[in-house]
């Protein structure tokens, strides 16, 4: 990693050397100068992390060189110098952006402290910046892929999720990654070196559920042969997913939300409150909504947990990234394939794969395209690798295709009268036997017949 590096600006060379100096014993690059014009050269040649300039210069004040600075090198951490007489324009100018300043005399530790802070601030902002340039690419998240504007906004949530500590909700169908998407924001969150605690709320028994989640102490029930931390408690510091929230049961919605609000919880047969420091995210595949409107769900432990929310789209509605994802589980699987090696997917495979609804969304995607590498002979997958389920809903599809569009009404009327005709001519224009055949009254048949404008003697021409 490049040394950190700093201008000092001030018009007394010992100041200059001075600061020099300190900051040196910080590890720090430093470059001095005395002379405003100079400064500015240098900042249009050398990218530093820091500038400290002296407020009273004579040929241009500490103002005016940031004002001419911020705009050649936006990223350095600016630091004014200042007499104890010109304090009150030192705080003027942080108000206008500059980050703190130093007042004369001053000690080691009074230029060591601020210039720490605003390298520390410095530091920050990039790794921000790092974790939005990862998020914001389609390869976003490690195995969390998608180019389609559903996906970019998906990932655009995420990367506030990951650098916020609020709760997250996250929705959609099954299959389409929520448990995914809650690890990478826990994995590029500030809880990041904390556990990430997993609760499928709709795994675990009723009875146990609330031992699992808030723990017990020994000799609360018959089974409580030592004391024991809840779920909630190993996430403390950390992140605790909780997979189908939908299917707690209300008594421990109760007992969760007041976890929530108070920030400390109860073990079961305890008496002392257990304090936990908690982020939770949580997911649910049914509208969270409609559950609250039935009063199946709390309002306010919802709301509590809906701060950042977080929509799923199911595969059917982003197509377009099916060719990305079946590349992406391809180069995945290869290690897994014995003997061959598979490098793509043919036109015709992944043209099937396209036409498919996946109800199973990315999941049954990746099931499929696995299944492929395992049956196909040749560097590609080819159609006939593919599950036999994908291969009749594409013959469907195509028998699809060959039907004429036209308005509803008259393809019933098409249909209703194909399936008359069929039952007269099976009936020998009998309309009794017909109407027995198509299951209705024959005064309905011979209605229809008239309406549909049947000839009866090409029926009975056909027969």
């Amino acid at each position: 990693m490049d040394k950190l590096k700093a201008l000092v600006i001030d018009d007394e060379e010992s100041i200059c050397e001075v600061v020099r100096e300190i900051l040196e014993t910080e590890d720090i690059d430093v470059d001095t100068t005395s002379k405003s014009i100079e400064a500015l050269t240098l900042v249009e040649k050398i990218r530093y992390d820091i500038i400290i300039s002296d407020l009273k210069m004579p040929d241009m004040d500490g103002l005016e060189i940031y004002e001419r600075i911020k705009d050649l090198s936006p990223d350095s951490a600016f630091i004014i110098i200042t007499a104890y007489g010109t304090i009150q324009s030192a705080v003027d100018a942080v108000k206008r952006g500059i980050y703190d300043y130093i007042q004369k005399p001053f000690t080691p530790d009074e230029v060591r402290i601020p210039v720490r802070r605003a390298l520390e601030k410095k530091r920050l902002e990039r790794e921000n910046i790092a974790l939005r340039t990862q998020i914001e690419t389609r390869y976003a998240f490690s195995n969390i892929i998608g180019s389609s504007p559903q996906m970019q906004e998906v990932f655009r949530v995420m990367r506030h999720a990951a650098i916020s500590d609020s709760n997250v909700l996250i929705t959609g169908e099954t299959g389409t990654g929520k448990e995914l998407v809650a690890r990478a924001i826990h994995s590029n969150s500030m809880r990041a070196r904390r556990k990430f605690v997993v609760v499928n709320c709709g795994s675990i028994p009723g009875g146990f559920m609330e031992s699992e989640l808030f723990g017990h102490v020994k000799g609360a029930f018959d089974e409580a042969v030592s004391d024991k931390r809840g779920l909630i408690e190993e996430a403390s510091r950390g992140t605790l997913f909780l997979d189908d929230i939908t299917e707690l049961a209300p008594a421990l919605q109760v007992k969760l939300l007041r976890v929530i609000h108070d920030s400390h919880l109860m073990r079961i047969g305890g008496s002392e409150p257990v304090p936990v420091n908690l982020r939770i995210i949580a997911s649910a595949v049914r509208d969270m909504r409609n559950l609250v409107a039935d009063k199946t769900f709390r309002e306010d432990l919802y709301y509590r947990l809906n701060i950042i929310p977080i929509q799923l789209p199911p595969l059917r509605e982003i197509r377009d990234d099916i060719p990305l994802l079946a590349t992406y589980f391809i180069q995945k699987y290869q290690s897994k394939v014995m003997g061959k090696q598979v490098t793509g997917i043919s036109k015709e495979a992944l043209q099937s794969l396209m036409n498919y609804h996946f109800p199973g969304n990315i999941r049954e995607l990746e099931n499929a395209v696995e299944y492929g590498m395992d049956f196909t002979s040749g560097p590609q997958i080819q159609l006939e690798d593919l599950p036999g389920y994908i291969h009749e809903e594409r013959k469907v599809s195509e028998e699809a295709e060959q039907i004429p569009i036209m308005p509803l009404k008259d393809a019933k009327e098409q249909l209703e009268k194909g399936l008359i005709m069929a039952a007269l001519i099976k009936s020998e224009g009998n309309i009794s036997e017909a109407a027995r055949l198509l299951n209705i009254h024959r005064q309905n048949l011979q209605q229809k017949i008239r309406l549909l404008g049947i000839d009866l003697s090409s029926v009975h021409h056909s027969s």
